[in-house]
């Protein structure tokens, strides 16, 4: 097999050669990163940190642009097996897990995509192994053998396309080894009552070819805690379970030729699609009654008003659960669910033409099919009651006074969506290492996606009164819509040495994108005719394309061989659509319609237009103290327009899609670590401070003009400290010792919203302890995350079925609850590993 340096990983493929310094050591990477490596006597200096944050080999100290790195070690020594627990290692990360829609949402320095929208994109990307993935929904997938993790900040679309306006998270899975090697890890978490097993086998099969197999399996029994009192269908916690297995197999025939090919599977089975959260209780301090049929009937609430991370989560109401209609068999269960299975294939070739070119190759497959159960009331409490005096519920909602009683979970609002996403992806590169002060990369990218997103909703829920008569089904709608995207886009970049200590390096990227979007409704309730499209209702194709040029540009000076000071200019772009949430109401009627300029504003209302940034920052880079110490700073300033924002009437619900007017995000950043004189110690600390407002008059869904209001979940100062201490016991054990401070300042939950969740700052801490053999050949650790157990709110918005004012009163007064979508509490792990 052939290798660069004995020992060391393979280096297969230009998104991979990063790993090649990475995997091989034993400490993780060290500069902007919150849990440095510990000191090697023999070796003071830091390890160069090598990332691909411009498509090709650089050092961190060098590239031009603020990115934080994650070394492997790090990552394995704090259970990092999530996106969202990468969040107390980089201020202004900001991740939200759970949910139906999109799944999720993830943000950066303030600025992130809808955390409700299945149709967005993100706008921080999401690289895995050198495949771009926009779907948020990817952020409920685990990973484990990990080599490194990239978080690149602000505007990325020269290098990485569309959907990366905000940033990029780059994620870099382990390669196989130049020798034969095993580890292994299994532990015990006693907060979740969880166990996680993982291992992996990696090694050369050939003297060209090289194979790695890794497997992890998660099981957190208590990962959600209900709140005490109802008998819940699944019992009084939520579950979850993954899976995680990937091979990859590396093959360098030639001197000029590698390949890299990656396969994983990840499989995730859960007790509902509602995450850790709670509902906040508004102004009016009580928790408001569910407002149903429109104002004939209501429910009490059945939560507590404390936001303690148990939330109630009702079973669906037993006169809604009957027979759910669904793209496969019906439901008939109270009991919520949720599974979801992701298959990814990415293939990576570098082909050398001659010693001045590279070609790389890299495809990419992406298959995710992601499908739950649950209500999303918040509420439900019997006995329900009339609102109508004098009229008894049994006269408005039969069905639903068929099992009305104290005590029993009403839960409405259920959602059964069926979320698929088919991706492939092409992208081909052209990188040029001629002998002079000019080199180049040119490429091409191509992108094909089909997303279905199918589900049926409970919203009045007219199945109260009866199911429908036809069918039988208790939903009021099912709807299913197919958007299919194609995307290609070109770019050219250069770098250009004007001195040896001086380079100017930017680029272009030219990107076209279209989608079109069928909407059918193969079912609608028979009381709801007057109001809704009949079943079998067909609509489209309607269609969107947009194009943009995103140019970049940025100049490096070299002070010396330590110090380097830049400044650049970025641009970002990420295409519009076409919603996917508008309810099947008669309006939708004109999408059909023989009036071409009915039809065009009936298709104009479900499309939603193109976001774009612009701005720059300022940076300088140094090592210090004989490269034992590192200090970066930067500061930025970017102007978002058009940002894709998707708001919730809690009243009507439904789903308001707008673009913002703009968003402008600013402030700086200082990163520090150090590998001190006491032998085994390394400390490091990051610090951020960023205001993102909103700059022009934006007038949300519900009527608020958002103009000088801070942007959600961004608070203005976040920062860490971390340490990392090894020494030797004896000869045959060593200790270690690792910390890690977040702090994070108050910031608005909310985007939208008549009474703001503001979530007050916060400090957590992580840490962990442990014994073994020097260099990993065993270890016993105890690992804690979020040790201070404190829990903060990521999103807020109304919660669904609200009192409108028009019909408040004395005894039900305007309803103002907040659902809230909150983070994972203490989680205290005892592992034990070996590697050999």
């Amino acid at each position: 097999m052939k290798t660069t340096r004995p020992g060391s990983p393979l280096r297969l493929s230009a998104s991979a050669l990063a790993l090649a310094t990475i995997a091989g050591l034993a400490a993780p990477a060290m500069a902007e990163e919150a849990a440095p490596p510990a000191a090697d006597a023999a070796s003071p200096s830091m390890e160069e940190i090598i990332v691909t944050a411009r498509k090709k080999d650089e050092t961190l100290q060098e590239v031009p642009l603020t990115v934080t790195a994650l070394g492997g070690a790090t990552l394995e020594k704090y259970n990092v097996t999530k996106v969202a627990d990468v969040v107390s290692r980089v201020p202004t990360l900001n991740v939200q897990v759970g949910g139906s829609g999109s799944g999720g949402q993830i943000s950066l320095r303030g600025v992130g995509s809808s955390n409700i929208s299945a149709a967005f994109d993100s706008a921080v990307a999401i690289d895995f192994d050198g495949v771009q993935i926009s779907t948020m929904r990817i952020v409920q997938s685990g990973f484990f053998d990990t080599a490194q993790i990239e978080v690149l900040k602000g505007p990325q679309s020269l290098f990485f396309g569309k959907s990366a306006s905000a940033g990029v998270l780059s994620l870099k899975s382990a390669n196989p080894t130049s020798t034969w090697q095993m580890g292994g890890k299994a532990g015990y978490e006693f907060e979740e009552h969880g166990y996680l097993v993982n291992g992996y086998v990696s090694g050369p099969v050939t003297d060209t070819l090289g194979i790695r197999v890794a497997a992890q399996y998660n099981d957190a029994t208590r990962y959600i805690t209900l709140q005490p009192g109802p008998v819940y269908a699944n019992g009084k916690y939520r579950g979850l379970r993954d899976f995680v297995g990937r091979v990859t197999a590396a093959w360098e025939p030639s001197d000029a030729f590698r390949a890299n090919l990656k396969v994983q599977y990840n499989n995730s089975r859960g007790d509902g699609a509602n995450g850790p959260g709670d509902v906040y209780c508004g102004k009016n301090g009580r928790a408001d009654e569910v407002y149903l049929l429109g104002g004939a009937v209501a429910i009490p609430a059945g939560y507590d008003c404390k936001i303690n991370g148990q939330p109630y989560y009702p079973d669906i109401a037993p006169a809604l659960a009957a027979k759910l209609p669904t793209s496969g068999a019906p439901i008939t269960s109270v009991a919520p669910y949720s599974k979801s299975d992701l298959w990814f294939s990415r293939l990576s070739m570098d082909l050398k033409l001659g010693d001045k070119f590279t070609l790389t190759s890299v495809t990419g497959y992406v298959d995710l099919n992601a499908f739950d159960v649950d209500n999303y009331s918040y509420a439900g409490l019997g006995p329900a009651f009339s609102l109508i005096p004098g009229v008894p519920l049994s006269a408005i909602a039969p069905a639903l006074a068929a099992s009305n009683g104290a005590g029993v979970q009403l839960g409405v609002g259920t959602g059964t969506p069926l979320n698929q996403t088919q991706q492939f992806t092409q992208e081909l590169r052209l990188a040029s290492k001629l002998d002079g002060p000019f080199n180049f990369m040119i490429g091409a990218f191509y992108e094909h996606r089909r997303s279905v997103f199918d589900t049926a909703q409970q919203i009045l829920p007219i199945s109260f009164i009866a199911p429908d008569p036809v069918t039988g089904y208790t939903s009021d709608y099912r709807k299913r819509i197919v958007t299919k995207g194609d995307a290609w886009s070109v770019f050219a970049s250069a770098n250009f040495d004007i001195t040896d200590q001086l380079e100017l390096s930017g680029g272009l990227r030219y990107t076209k994108e279209k989608r079109n979007q069928i909407i059918d409704v193969p079912y609608t309730h028979a009381f709801l005719a007057a109001a809704f499209v009949p079943s079998g209702f067909r609509a489209g194709p309607i269609r969107f394309d947009d194009d943009n040029f995103s140019p970049e540009v940025s100049l490096r000076y070299k002070i010396n061989p330590d110090v380097n000071v830049y400044a650049s200019y970025k641009t970002g772009f990420k295409s519009g659509g076409i919603d996917n949430s508008a309810l099947p109401t008669l309006g939708l009627l004109n999408l059909n319609s023989s009036d071409p300029a009915v039809k065009a504003a009936a298709e104009s209302s479900l499309k939603y237009k193109s976001e774009t940034a612009k701005g720059g920052e300022i940076g300088i880079k140094s090592q210090l103290d004989n490269r034992t110490m590192t200090l970066n700073a930067s500061a930025f300033y970017y102007v978002f327009k058009d940002l894709q924002v998707q708001n919730f009437d809690a009243v009507a619900i439904q789903f308001i899609t707008l673009n913002a007017g703009e968003v402008t995000t600013k402030g700086a950043e200082v990163n520090w670590s150090w590998r001190t004189p006491v032998e085994g110690l390394a400390l490091s600390a990051n610090l951020a401070y960023t205001r993102a407002k909103f700059t022009k008059t934006f007038l949300s869904g519900l009527g608020q003009d958002l103009k000088g209001r801070d942007a959600p979940r961004a608070p203005h100062w976040a920062g860490n400290f971390a340490f990392d201490y090894a020494a030797p016991v004896s000869d045959a054990l060593e200790l270690g010792l690792s910390g890690n401070f977040t702090f994070t300042s108050s910031y608005l939950a909310a985007q939208d919203s008549n009474d703001d969740y503001k979530q007050d700052g916060y400090v957590t801490l992580d840490g962990s302890i442990s014994i073994g053999a020097p260099g990993g050949r065993w270890k016993l650790a105890l690992v804690g995350t979020n040790l201070t157990n404190k829990l903060w709110v990521n999103t807020a918005g109304g919660r669904p079925f609200l009192t409108p004012a028009s019909a408040a009163t004395a005894s039900l007064p305007a309803g103002d609850d907040k659902v809230l979508t909150m983070n994972r509490g203490r989680q205290l792990f005892l592992e034990a590993s070996f590697k050999f």
